[in-house]
């Protein structure tokens, strides 16, 4: 067995029970994963204080001295251990609240130690809590090497003994096993043309590093490693659906697209729209199986460009079907088409799990027999009763809510791979479409439609309160509607409803009956009733609609003009982004309300004043994305990104790029990866065990 396969209960200071908890609390599970975990902060020991010579500014301190007077302190909860430590410039206390019995048996009075802490001020003197504490024979260790790794752990860990300075000890363990099986993975030209350092040594030095200069090497070399693999694979994928993949070739024009074109197009494409489509349509032409991503914001027109797709497949003999995430998105769809399609001969038909049986049955049949056209629905589409003639196209509408295994099941349905069009009204930033979508082709949607005026946001404090209720009698009386939106968190869903409700009995008491008509919509109500409630409003019967986020997507009422978002600091930029994009759908002027109380973190801040600034989609994606980082932004949990160890796309853009650009030259010169100094690359690949999926 490889020393980097070994389960990591074979090293030195873990055993079974300690193994068992680095695999749940960090999915350690071998000597290789322990020395891809990397620390998270290098601490300088190279200096040593003197107790006198401590003040308020510094941070963490080493002191040298004898431990005096060590005691346990209070009693079950409340306990903790106390040791004065003693340099012959003065004193300083040292406490633990943790580990108390632990730390008992490893110290002894009147020995001289090494010790690494934080010092705090209390009652006007300092002390340390909770602080390394080394004997003096580990000193030359701490000499040799100055910079100490610290490693994320967890509470449970840290109870057994394994902290952010002590699981060092089991990566010192791991290398030592292993490390003369640590293997070259790039390619020698990769190496020397960028300067680095040889694999072995990174890895020495990303856990023990000699130097700064050294250690700022390692982590380079480890950030480009990672985007670089992520995007060999990417481009390799391209390459086999350009060149290997067998797809439809939709050569012909016909009558539905030019009847739609000619006679219904509800109003001229914009530029961008065009584009986009001529894009598709090349896409269409090859023979090769289309994978693109269309990306637009709310409102840019994304469902038309969708349906025109449609036509064209529905022209070269074959079926199409859009797969939405809610209920009330598909229901949106299937309207809009119809209302696109105004009496064309095309037989559309909507599928959700609110379907009645006997519809269902008719949908089957029509659909197996080739007599039904377009199927529009929700995850329904999946279900293996679901089986189409000859299925060409499909479109997957917010495809981050679906899962790979969801989208595969819909495509598997065709013997043929089917044209794969994917759309998101959530703007992408463009490192993370470089990083999570490189393989696919991106089309952008960046004009709105001609007659929609930008959307006017505000930023209210709770006290301004009666100025905007003002302003929203003053829109009601000219007709308008008014969303008014509250959130709603899983984790104090009770809590949220109520707050709803309480908005809902305010509201109702400043827009009485029966001058003014309030629906409410919310999780909790039954399907039936939530559509009820959306008709009434759609119908322009109810003024204002109270709705939790249920409204995010899906909802089109071009009357309503006015989006107020209650608590409003409690939302991502990108679902405040979504939410204001329910208003400006029609030609009037339309406005967004951002109602918070007065404490807003500088996040929240930052957040508000991007929306009041901007309504660019992009340019909010991008701040979204500097605010949370990768690992938070929609999609990306199942795309792969979050194993990212080290890299992070935001602060590491340049050696993102220069990997890309590293991958696409290999990919274009061996796509098979086949020449001798590749072999290692494909090696590596293959022991790292990636399940790189054919579905984006």
């Amino acid at each position: 067995m490889n020393p980097l396969d070994t389960p990591v209960e074979y090293l030195k200071g873990v055993g079974p029970v300690k193994a068992e908890l680095l695999k749940k609390e960090l999915n350690i599970r071998t000597v290789a994963d322990i020395l891809q975990h990397y620390p998270f902060r290098y601490i300088d020991r190279s200096k040593v204080f003197t107790i006198k010579d401590i003040h308020s500014d510094v941070a963490h301190i080493q002191l040298r001295g004898k431990l005096l007077n060590l005691k346990e302190l209070g009693t079950g909860k409340t306990s903790r251990l106390s040791g004065i430590l003693d340099d012959g410039t003065g004193q300083i206390e040292l406490v633990w609240f943790q580990g108390v019995n632990w730390w008992k048996t490893k110290l002894k009075l009147n020995e001289e130690y090494i010790v690494f802490g934080k010092p705090s001020l209390f009652n006007g003197r300092y002390n340390i809590p909770h602080p390394d504490v080394d004997s003096v024979e580990e000193e030359q260790l701490v000499q040799n090497e100055p910079l100490q790794p610290y490693y994320s752990t967890t509470e449970k860990l840290n109870r057994r003994g394994i902290t952010g300075k002590s699981f060092g000890k089991i990566v010192r363990s791991a290398w030592a096993l292993s490390q003369n099986y640590i293997h070259e993975n790039l390619s020698q030209q990769i190496v020397d043309y960028n300067n680095f350092l040889p694999r072995q040594q990174v890895v020495l030095n990303i856990h023990f590093p000699r130097n700064y200069e050294l250690l700022e090497r390692a982590k380079y070399r480890i950030k480009f490693e990672e985007f670089f693999f992520i995007q060999l694979e990417l481009f390799r994928q391209k390459y086999i659906r350009n060149e290997k993949s067998v797809g439809r070739l939709f050569s012909k024009i016909g009558n539905n697209f030019l009847t739609f074109y000619n006679e219904n197009l509800p109003f001229e494409l914009t530029g961008a729209q065009k584009k986009v489509i001529k894009e598709i349509r090349k896409d269409l032409s090859t023979g090769k199986q289309m994978n693109r991503l269309l990306q637009g914001d709310v409102g840019s027109g994304k469902t038309l460009v969708a349906l025109m797709t449609m036509l064209i497949a529905l022209d070269n003999n074959c079926q199409a079907c859009i797969m939405a995430p809610t209920e009330i998105l598909a229901i949106q769809h299937y309207r809009n088409i119809l209302m696109f399609l105004n009496q064309m001969s095309v037989n559309v038909k909507l599928l959700t799990g609110s379907t009645k049986k006997s519809e269902r049955a008719i949908i089957y049949e029509s659909l197996k027999n080739g007599e039904l056209h377009i199927l529009i629905g929700t995850h329904a589409l999946i279900e293996e009763k679901v089986v189409f003639n000859d299925l060409g196209l499909v479109v997957i509408d917010e495809q981050h809510r679906f899962g790979v295994e969801q989208r595969a099941k819909l495509w598997q349905k065709s013997d043929i791979p089917p044209h794969i069009l994917v759309m998101t009204a959530t703007p992408i930033p463009r490192t993370l479409a470089m990083t999570v979508y490189g393989d696919l082709e991106v089309s952008v949607i960046d004009e709105l439609p001609p007659g929609r005026k930008p959307i006017k946001t505000y930023h209210f404090f709770d006290n301004e309160r009666l100025r905007v209720f003002h302003f929203m009698k003053q829109q009601i009386k000219e007709g308008r509607q008014i969303y008014v939106v509250f959130p709603l968190i899983n984790e104090s869903e009770n809590q949220d409803l109520q707050d709803l409700m309480d908005g809902f009995d305010t509201l109702s008491r400043y827009f009485p009956l029966p001058e003014y008509q309030i629906s409410i919509v919310h999780g909790k109500l039954k399907p039936a009733e939530k559509e009820s409630e959306m008709m009434r409003f759609a119908k322009g019967i109810t003024n204002i609609m109270v709705a939790t986020t249920v409204i995010e997507v899906g909802v089109d009422v071009p009357n309503a003009t006015v989006m107020i978002i209650e608590n409003a600091e409690r939302f991502g930029l990108s679902q405040l982004h979504q939410l204001r994009g329910r208003v400006g759908r029609g030609a009037s002027q339309s406005y967004c309300i951002l109602m918070t109380s007065y404490k807003l973190t500088s996040e929240g801040k930052t957040r508000l004043e991007t929306m009041v600034k901007s309504n660019d989609g992009f340019e909010i994606a991008e701040v979204d994305l500097h605010l949370r980082g990768p690992g938070d932004i929609q999609g990306t949990r199942q795309s792969g990104l979050i194993g990212l160890r080290m890299a992070d796309i935001v602060r590491d853009e340049p050696i993102l790029k220069k990997a890309r650009a590293t991958a696409a030259r290999i990919v274009k010169d061996d796509p098979e990866l086949e020449l001798p100094e590749n072999k290692r690359m494909v090696s590596y690949i293959q022991s790292q065990n990636k399940q790189w999926s054919n579905i984006s």
